[in-house]
């Protein structure tokens, strides 16, 4: 997740555009489809939870709704937090810029006005924001702008009612949480405060319906949709292991 874990092999210091103008005089292109073995992971650890029933829902089983439901030309804009290392790791991207994520800086609070802004460039594609709980309170007084605009934005939140990614840190490191837990508002009465759609999941086999009368709404919808981090530390695992020689 850090800088620390990509290893410099050679490092090349000098003007950007001439670097790599030399570098590609020196290449050659490479043979064969050497992503395809992360591609076919992918689509194997997804396969396995398309028909999960679990409540909470799973990370992996809203990815699979989400994208089931999404065409292929829409955008997902995530917000940062413990859903953020799901879906940089487990959503499908068939088309460049599908997937908006902010890494770098990594701040909290972009998914809501992200969103706007993608729907406002692209108004003719859907666009949802994927977010956690505690990302979108950071930053939903911006449903008030999009109802103003008249911006049409999917809000899909995935809540946990506490600091996901850094309770993921803390087990990892420490074996035990602390002070990661919070409150919320009702997140479908606080959506009709501002004149939005509000939805709630409240059990299995719902979000994929949800989501798609959520998407034909010519307004605002934000989904609560409760979230099962039960298998964080799974995904930990994994992201040590080598699945794609490049």
């Amino acid at each position: 997740m850090d800088d620390e874990h990509y290893t410099v092999t050679v490092g090349v210091l000098g003007d950007l555009k001439h670097s790599l103008m030399r570098i590609a005089t020196l290449t050659t292109p490479h043979q064969g489809h050497l992503m395809r073995p992360l591609r076919e992971a992918l689509i194997e650890d997804m396969n396995r939870y398309s028909e999960c029933n679990g409540f909470p829902i799973k990370p992996l089983k809203i990815i699979w709704d989400l994208r089931t439901v999404l065409v292929l030309d829409d955008l997902v804009v995530c917000d940062v937090g413990a859903h953020k290392m799901w879906m940089a790791r487990m959503f499908r991207c068939e088309l460049p810029n599908t997937c908006i994520i902010s890494n770098g800086f990594a701040s909290m609070g972009i998914a809501v006005p992200g969103a706007i802004a993608a729907r406002m460039v692209l108004p003719d594609r859907a666009v949802v924001a994927v977010t956690g709980d505690a990302g979108f309170m950071m930053n939903s007084q911006e449903i008030e702008t999009a109802m103003r605009l008249q911006v049409p934005v999917v809000i899909l939140i995935w809540n946990d009612a506490g600091y996901g990614l850094i309770e993921w840190k803390q087990m990892h490191q420490f074996q035990r949480s602390s002070h990661v837990d919070f409150t919320n508002p009702d997140f479908v009465k606080y959506a009709e405060s501002f004149g939005a759609a509000g939805y709630r999941i409240t059990g299995p086999g719902q979000l994929q319906g949800i989501l798609k009368k959520a998407l034909a709404q010519p307004t605002v919808s934000i989904i609560d949709c409760p979230v099962d981090y039960s298998e964080n530390l799974k995904l930990t695992e994994q992201l040590g292991n080598l699945v794609c020689p490049i």
